[in-house]
């Protein structure tokens, strides 16, 4: 087999996003844009491809990156200094956010309390890139959502019967509430395959290691599932992705969002997941200290 020439590659995959991001109208002129990075393959890449394409682009837009610290240890640490490095690299301006700072708490003090990590970790993450994003000023958030990832949501939402996470698919959001910063997904046509092809081939430093709740979730069990499936019946996630951008016409204006009561971030409820879960989780500790 020919060995592929990292070149060729990376063009004709910076060439898929670049198709997304005009098709969908991504970013505009003058936008100030974040990147959530993790310091993992996918957001590594996101941080890359639109470094290069503002450098490079007819119209200008503003870039940062964003780093969340959820505080799980023998971990996190490591895909910090990846997001740092390449941060540093770029020269983009960094901002690093924790949970312990922020809430107090941090993650692995949190999991226990539920029945998968996935739930704490995924409240908090959206919270604090929000609201730092909004916080920054910023227009749109980026995450490295790929092909992959948002055909495993789509499903998870499809057996919970969840309608109205339909509303979250596609690769731009619209802004729903003037605290809402709008996420845009630049690598929403891309296969996860051909972003590990694409850190291995430029030899990025990427943090490879998979979270060590990752055995916990849906998401995981889904992801296996769907990679048999594709190495069966190629061109099956593909035929997904088309099926629900067809079908799942949703009026993203229905959403109506409120201001948390205590915190004063955009809610659906009074009371936000992220505030009701921090107060949960102190309660919790504070009870099981009393016991010691």
């Amino acid at each position: 087999m020919k060995p592929l020439d990292p070149e060729n590659f990376n063009q004709e995959l910076e060439k898929k996003v670049k198709k997304v991001i005009k098709e969908y109208g991504l970013i505009d002129e003058g936008d100030k844009v974040a990147v959530a990075l993790s310091g993992g393959k996918d957001s590594v890449l996101t941080l890359h491809v639109l470094d290069k394409i503002q450098r490079e682009s007819d119209f200008d837009f503003e870039l940062l990156a964003i780093a969340i610290d959820e505080g799980i240890e023998g971990y996190r640490e490591d895909g910090l200094e990846s997001a740092r490095n390449n941060a540093h690299q770029l020269g983009v301006d960094y901002h690093e956010v924790s949970l312990k700072k922020e809430f107090g708490i941090t993650l692995d003090q949190s999991v226990s309390y539920y029945q998968t990590a996935c739930v704490p970790c995924g409240v908090f993450r959206r919270y604090l890139l929000n609201k730092t994003a909004h916080d920054l000023g910023v227009d749109k958030l980026a995450t490295g959502h790929n092909l992959d990832d948002e055909i495993q949501s789509f499903l998870m939402s499809f057996a919970r019967a969840d309608v109205r996470r339909f509303a979250k698919f596609g690769p731009r959001q619209q802004r729903i509430h003037p605290k809402m910063v709008p996420r845009i997904k630049p690598l929403w046509c891309i296969p996860e395959k051909e972003v590990g092809m694409w850190a291995v081939l430029n030899e990025m430093d990427v943090h490879l290691a998979e979270c060590p709740y990752a055995y916990q979730s849906l998401r995981s069990r889904l992801k296996n599932y769907l990679n048999h499936l594709e190495e069966d019946r190629p061109g099956t996630k593909m035929k997904i992705l088309e099926f629900f951008q067809k079908n799942l016409k949703i009026n993203k204006k229905e959403i109506k969002l409120s201001e948390c009561e205590i915190c004063g971030e955009p809610s659906a409820a009074s009371i936000c997941k992220a505030c009701e879960m921090q107060e949960f989780v102190k309660n919790q500790l504070e009870w099981n200290n009393e016991l010691k």
